[in-house]
């Protein structure tokens, strides 16, 4: 309990400027076989006029694509404890799953949330009823703490719903727009800028533990890498060699970024342990080799490289530095990032003169593309695998857009004012 209260307090501190436009959810496709479940309104034992908690985790197990929810208005009651809850009623409305819950003021800002998921052809409860405590402020967290723990409980896989998305925006005139990074809940809810520019701010990127991020910033035309601790605003130059410095992208332990750097003429791949500063090359070839990301074990990074006659993906073991292309489909492949697992590569594919996102299965080589538009780019991925964002044009802007990984669901994320570009998905809050 008080690590959970702990979690939602820490997550509501982290950000403190100013909001901005956030960003809208639009569904735009859906899995065929959706399962079931009702999302009661949560009862509210006090007077004061509360956020729709019920509400926020219906619309956050909607946009997974996975669930069908059952509508207010065809409810045939709305319970908030188990002994209320006539199991009938559900099975008429063809409910597998009911979620009820009820919120009361323990004292000043401070609220109890408790809540249970009950089998409604099992007529039990699928996990005993939980309680959290939350201030006010809290509400939308301890919504995604909850849309967590049904989606886990439901698929056996941890959801996503509480982590966080980076972005670029650019407004104003285009021909001198302002650049904004910007930090949002996952459903765009949110949004808080970190940082702001007159110049590109690019390839922005969260450590491990989501605690410190990193991003290339012009300064009088040159790129520079900084790493910025999110709760503090407290920011360091990193890396400010002669030419490119760029790409940076952060160990599976935290303790190291691969960079791009240029400053021996060519662009090559380099690791800098962050406490000591070494740094070290990791590629040596004439060609150009950028946009490093690395594997979930920590001993390979992959990267684009046109060593071969046009940019594909390579793999280069850290150790021995052997490197062995793995993407052979499409006119080239870009900005390849690994889902946690290891098991699919997700890259930027062209094919007949459009760039889209593909996904590769690591065990089989077979290759899917997953979305339709023509020039997507900036693939992140979802900390439980099964999301990818991406930057893509909607209308004439740059929007951010998402798809599963089997390419059944998608939803775009419009901003209402100015481009988005640049997405990072947080990695677990831990």
């Amino acid at each position: 309990m008080k690590k959970i209260l702990l979690l939602l307090l820490y997550c509501s501190c982290l950000f403190s400027s100013v909001a901005r436009a956030q960003l809208v959810i639009e569904i735009t496709n859906g899995a065929d076989q959706l399962l079931p479940i009702a999302v009661v309104k949560f009862g509210n034992e006090g007077s004061q006029i509360l956020p729709d908690v019920a509400q926020i985790i219906e619309d956050d197990l909607k946009r997974s694509g996975l669930f069908n929810a059952i509508p207010r208005n065809v409810m045939l009651s709305q319970p908030t404890k188990k002994e209320d809850v006539f199991y009938r009623n559900w099975r008429l409305l063809k409910a597998d799953y009911v979620l009820i819950g009820s919120i009361k003021l323990l004292s000043g800002d401070t609220y109890e949330i408790e809540f249970e998921l009950l089998n409604v052809l099992g007529q039990k409860n699928v996990q005993g009823r939980e309680s959290i405590k939350v201030r006010k402020n809290n509400f939308r967290d301890a919504a995604h703490y909850i849309s967590d723990k049904v989606y886990e409980l439901l698929t056996g896989v941890r959801g996503a719903f509480s982590t966080k998305i980076l972005y670029v925006t650019a407004e104003g005139d285009k021909a001198k727009p302002t650049f904004q990074l910007q930090v949002a809940d996952a459903d765009g809810f949110g949004p808080q800028v970190i940082v702001e520019s007159k110049e590109p701010i690019l390839s922005p990127s969260w450590s491990n533990n989501g605690r410190f991020i990193s991003y290339v910033m012009f300064r009088d035309r040159r790129p520079n890498i900084f790493i910025q601790e999110l709760a503090t605003g407290k920011r360091q130059k990193i890396a400010q060699y002669k030419g490119l410095n760029g790409s940076p992208s952060w160990s599976p332990d935290g303790k190291k970024l691969a960079l791009v750097l240029s400053k021996d003429d060519n662009p090559e791949i380099y690791v800098l342990d962050i406490a000591t500063q070494k740094l070290t090359r990791i590629t040596n070839h004439y060609s150009i080799d950028t946009e490093p990301s690395w594997e979930p074990d920590g001993k390979s990074i992959i990267f684009t490289s046109d060593r071969g006659g046009n940019p594909q993906i390579y793999r280069v073991d850290i150790a021995s530095k052997a490197v062995e292309r793995i993407t052979f489909e499409g006119e080239l492949n870009t900005r390849a990032r690994m889902t946690p697992d290891g098991r699919f590569l997700v890259t930027v594919q062209k094919n007949n003169g459009q760039y889209n996102i593909s996904l590769q299965d690591m065990n089989n080589g077979r290759v899917q593309v997953l979305t339709e538009t023509y020039l997507d780019e900036s693939p992140s991925i979802a900390p439980n695998g099964s999301m990818v964002m991406y930057a893509t044009t909607y209308n004439g802007k740059g929007i951010l857009s998402v798809v599963s990984v089997d390419g059944l669901v998608k939803y775009r994320l419009p901003s209402a004012a100015g481009d988005v570009r640049e997405p990072s998905w947080s990695p677990y809050f831990k």
